[in-house]
């Protein structure tokens, strides 16, 4: 599985915010942000000259940042997007919603994206009863979203649930362990600060 190595403070930096890839160290001072909050590299204090290309392309890069999507999966999902009725944008922020790896993270489960990814690759999940270890794997309504009985026993899993304290979204509900999918996500229940239109506006050039 394909995936980015790197250090991931370095992606916060460069897009000036947040984007809580480190699970709880993001929530303290240690966070690099906090102390360094310029973009990483030797002119990463320069003066930035910012063009509509630029903002779209932060946007974009901001995206596939949070859900942890590499460049040719994103414009995969944004071609399955467009191909979809409705609005383009909306459609590929409900995708990247459906994810797995993401709906083991929104459900408190796992403290960032990328330990949700590898619980769901070390086949510690089920989907309606039955393992599922594709994190890109696209939950539908009803999907019923939960850990073998075997890794329930997890002090990591078992200390997230005891200490997470993340709003559950609307589209998902939580109860003895399990999430279901009462719908899919609409825009308004999709708190990542992306303005999906630019992504749009730069794929469709």
């Amino acid at each position: 599985m394909a995936r980015y190595t790197g250090p991931v403070c370095r992606l916060c930096r460069r897009e000036r915010m947040k984007l809580f890839l480190k699970g709880a160290k993001c929530d303290t001072m240690k966070c690099p942000i906090e102390r360094r909050p310029y973009p990483p590299g030797i002119h990463g204090r320069g003066r930035i000259r910012e063009s509509e290309y630029m903002l779209q392309l932060r946007e974009k890069q901001k995206a596939r940042r949070i859900y942890g999507v590499l460049e040719k999966q994103f414009r995969n999902l944004y071609a399955e997007a467009a191909r979809q009725k409705g609005i383009t944008g909306e459609n590929l922020l409900r995708m990247l919603e459906q994810r797995l790896d993401n709906v083991v993270f929104r459900a408190g489960f796992a403290s960032s994206r990328s330990q949700s990814r590898q619980w769901v690759r070390h086949g510690h999940v089920l989907v309606n009863g039955k393992r599922v270890t594709i994190p890109s794997f696209m939950v539908r309504k009803d999907d019923v979203v939960e850990f073998r009985a075997k890794s329930k026993d997890m002090i990591v899993l078992r200390h997230n649930l005891d200490t997470i304290d993340r709003l559950v979204p609307m589209w998902l509900e939580v109860t003895d362990g399990k999430a279901t999918v009462r719908d899919l996500p609409l825009r308004d229940q999709i708190d990542i600060p992306v303005r999906e239109q630019l992504i749009v506006e730069l794929y469709s050039k």
